[in-house]
């Protein structure tokens, strides 16, 4: 009983009461799955479907409208992310995405507004690198130096900071501190290239040649010392279901970065695809730390502690990722079971 409610509770499953809702699942899973490999126009195609399949589901019009956004068809995504605020109200996310738009659109204060309402806790951490491009933007030059310094801080080998950065600190007349910034932005786009390539070979290798031989090929993306590219590798080895391959890159990356959300989040997820719940517990624990409003995290360690058999401790996590998104009927059903059975104690 506790594996068909693990699946119904991460998705992992198929098992639906309407065959209207898979068809939804089904759609949002392939083109998940088409992003995840930069196909943007055929997962446009299914999120598409997903939406006709099940025009009420928040979650297939979200997915549609991130996609869409990674296409340029900006408009049709503001719609897309409207209807969403429609059928579930109002969230950081569509904050963070409408005011992405908004910051597209030219409309400066738009994007400052709703963008500077999630800053100081971020949905996703790119946040402050908007808003900071905003602010210049709008000619507020001083402020938005601010924030994308708090940006770098954050994402440090992220090149299309330090190149905003630079040409901030240019206009406020920082000459040195520009040559710097610019400098720092040849040097990681150079590298970003070359890691593309990296990426892209090993993630051709795992789909189409044999794990030892695709090994090889993926070591070359292995840097002992940056928990970046770790964690990055683990994904890959994650995503073709090679997550014993995974665990070594994800166990250094904690160790060199013990505040990467990104790693510990993947150690807990790869822990508990390979069903080892007491090991996947800590790490699903440290990424709730870091991000507690992670639905994605709250969720799984709802369901590790669940599948542990702790069920006094997965009920409020549980109860928390309901109210993270109280749209996911399996998470409700299986909440709904869990307080009747505490009832009954």
């Amino acid at each position: 009983m506790r594996a068909l409610v693990l699946f119904l509770l991460i998705g992992l499953g198929t098992s639906f009461s309407q065959s209207g809702q898979a068809s939804v699942e089904a759609h949002v899973g392939r083109g998940t799955r088409l992003m995840q490999d930069n196909l943007f126009e055929a997962a446009a195609a299914e999120f598409e479907q997903a939406v006709a399949a099940n025009p009420q589901d928040p979650r297939a019009h979200f997915q549609f409208a991130v996609c869409l956004l990674a296409l340029g068809r900006n408009d049709e995504a503001r719609r897309q992310f409207e209807q969403v605020q429609k059928l579930a109200g109002d969230s950081r996310y569509l904050e963070y995405y409408l005011g992405r738009l908004d910051l597209l659109s030219n409309d400066y204060g738009a994007a400052i507004r709703r963008l500077g309402s999630v800053a100081e806790n971020p949905p996703f951490p790119d946040t402050a690198f908007h808003l900071g491009v905003a602010y210049v933007s709008a000619g507020d030059v001083i402020t938005g130096i601010k924030w994308l310094e708090r940006a770098a801080k954050l994402s440090p080998n992220d090149y299309r900071i330090h190149y905003r950065l630079g040409r901030a600190y240019s206009s406020a007349g920082r000459d040195q501190e520009a040559a710097r910034e610019l400098d720092l932005y040849t040097r990681l786009r150079d590298e970003h290239k070359n890691n593309e390539k990296d990426v892209r070979d090993c993630a051709g290798a795992l789909q189409n040649q044999p794990l030892p031989a695709a090994r090889e090929v993926c070591h070359r993306m292995f840097d002992p010392n940056d928990p970046e590219k770790l964690t990055l590798l683990a994904q890959l080895y994650g995503d073709s279901g090679a997550f014993d391959d995974a665990l070594d890159p994800l166990k250094r990356a904690v160790q060199l970065d013990p505040k990467s959300f990104d790693a510990w989040h993947n150690l807990g997820v790869t822990y508990f695809r390979l069903q080892q719940y007491a090991k996947a517990r800590e790490p699903l624990e440290r990424a709730v730390a870091l991000r507690p409003e992670f639905y994605g995290s709250v969720v799984l360690l709802g369901a590790t502690l669940y599948m542990l058999g702790d069920d006094d401790a997965a009920l409020p996590v549980l109860e928390k990722a309901h109210r993270l998104n109280p749209s996911d009927a399996q998470t409700a059903q299986v909440l709904e079971q869990l307080r009747a059975k505490q009832q009954k104690k």
